[in-house]
Formats: C-alpha cells, structure tokens, sequence
C-alpha cells in the first residue's frame, strides 16, 4: 500500500504540533508517512507530554501499522526546537522536507504530498528565490503551467496568479492564462465531477460594467471562457465577485470559480472555510494539497492549535487519488 507523504513544516510552527496531537488521538491514519526530523518529533512530544512511539524508516515502504511512521531528514537536533520563533535552521529544514516528499512521489514511492506550512520569510533566508510552497513543488516536477486551488466542500477557487503584487496580477491577466487555469481546474475537478460547472471572474469592479470601469474582462478574460467552451467545457462569465460566491454557495449555481488574483479567491474562502479549506496544486504529475493557513508562531507549541486542517488536506488528497 502506497502512504501518503505529510511534510512537518517549519519546526517553530504549529505543524509537527498537529502532526503529533492527532496521531495521540488516534486520528492520524496508517496510511500517512511523515517526513522531519525525529529529534524534533521527539522533543515536541514531550513538551507536549505525549507519549508517542516513532518508528524511524530511510523508505515509506519501511513504514508500519500503529506507529508513527517517520522519513528521518535529519536537518535539525533538539536545539533546534524554538516555538513561536524566526529559525534560519528550521526554514532551511522545512524546505528539505518537502523536497525528499517531492522526490519520492515522483518517483512513485507515495501516493502524494500533503504540505504543512512552512515560515516563508525563514526559508528565504538560506533560499533567497523561494516563493512558496507551490511554486517549490512545481519547479521540482518541472512544471510552468500551474495554479492553486482553494477548496472546501461547497465549492473550489483556482488564481490566475497568487503571491504577486496587485500590479503584476493585472498584467498576468491574459487570455491565453486564464484559458489554461479554466483547463487545470476542469481537469482536477473532472476527477469525481463529470462536468464541472465553472464561473469565471472579471478582474474589474461589476466584471467592467460593459467597459465603464476597465476593458481587461471584454480584452481578455471573455475570449477564455468562449474558447473553453468550444472545447466542450461548462464555463460561465466574466461575473462580477461580489456575486458569484453567493451564487455559488448558496444556490448551487457553481462548482468551481476562476479568481484573477490572490485576494479575490482567498479573503471569501477564508471566511467561509477557515478551518476546513484545502489548498490543491493543479497541473502537476504527483498529488499535492496542503493545510490552508500558516504557521501561527503566536500559539505554536501550546496545544492551541486546531487540528482537523490535516484532516481536511489528508481527504483531498485521497479523493484526488481515487480512494
């Protein structure tokens, strides 16, 4: 049986804390491996005062029923458990987790990757180029053609673009972009929905109100959509965002909505789905999904933190898989 592959995050964060408090409750699973750093686990076990039987493996198909099951990237000792705080070593060390996890989906050693968060602004120390986890994963797989979808159980939410400044979003806004992330989210969705009914946003306030307040809808998002449609997707739009998460939420009107940049997608999912949304990589050769929030240095290591968020990411994955 192919495992699922959990990353630890950054140590300093509320991930390895997650990690240990469900498999404690019993609610980890035997089908996830996890890659860290043991001394950490173990550290973190007892500051939580835990008592957690590890089982240190070099390959997931090492791992074992009732333990947890752990790939050892030895990047970090106990000295290197600093809750709450900016850590150059633990940023390093959550960038190497998700690149063993990577690796080994792509070489089929797991059945995918689930991501808990990393600190960006540790990470960049030691690597200046890193973006996210996202981009990371993309460039390991060798893929430029990608988008992050948002999801939660009503509804899934995919960017033209994400962590660019709002300036450099509008002029990511082409037809030939926003055809392709209509594509990546039909494609992912068409997994278990045989037609995935998609609205597309306008970029504009009222999706340009017929070109008063901008022509980049009429330009360059419409185009998309009629192209999409030619090739037999059910596409929808532009609409304005103000509205179609309503309609999409509360009348069932969508399945799926195209969001032209960061905010636009990410402010209404958050509100609607703080705790349960998933984010999803598309256009990858290997699953990816990952917990939608961040490392929450302010209650790391308390015992604070909510702990269905893995949960969540764990069921994507698996849906994405078939299972």
């Amino acid at each position: 049986m192919k495992r699922m592959a959990v990353t630890m995050g950054d140590a300093s964060g509320v991930g390895p804390e997650i990690i240990l408090r469900r498999f404690a409750e019993g609610e980890l699973g035997d089908d996830v491996v996890i890659y860290g750093d043991h001394a950490i686990m173990e550290a973190g076990a007892g500051l939580l005062d835990l008592s957690i039987e590890q089982h240190v493996i070099d390959n997931p198909s090492d791992a074992v029923a009732g333990k947890l099951n752990l790939v050892n990237c030895a990047e970090l000792d106990r000295d290197d458990l600093t809750p709450g705080q900016l850590n150059t070593r633990s940023g390093a060390a959550a960038r190497a987790y998700v690149a063993r996890a990577t690796l080994d989906a792509i070489a089929g050693e797991v059945a995918g990757v689930v991501t808990l968060p990393m600190n960006k602004e540790a990470t960049q120390i030691s690597d200046p180029e890193f973006v996210g986890h996202t981009e990371m994963i993309a460039g390991l797989c060798g893929i430029e053609n990608f988008s992050m979808m948002l999801t939660t159980k009503d509804i899934a939410v995919s960017h033209v673009s994400t962590h660019v400044s709002m300036r450099e979003a509008i002029t990511r806004v082409t037809t030939e972009r926003v055809l392709d992330v209509i594509a990546l989210t039909h494609g992912a969705l068409a997994r278990f929905i045989p037609q995935p009914r998609i609205a597309v946003c306008g970029l504009n306030p009222h999706a340009g109100e017929h070109g008063l307040f901008g022509d980049e809808d009429a330009t360059y998002i419409l185009p998309a959509i009629e192209a999409a449609i030619a090739k037999g997707m059910t596409v929808t739009g532009p609409h304005p965002a103000d509205t179609v998460f309503y309609q999409a939420i509360h009348n069932d009107q969508h399945d799926a909505i195209i969001c032209m940049y960061h905010d636009q997608g990410h402010a209404p999912m958050k509100l609607i789905g703080f705790k349960s949304a998933v984010n999803v990589t598309i256009g990858l050769p290997i699953i990816r999904t990952s917990v939608d929030h961040g490392t929450a240095f302010d209650i790391a290591w308390k015992g604070k933190a909510f702990t269905s968020s893995l949960a969540h990411a764990l069921d994507y994955a698996w849906k994405l898989t078939g299972r």
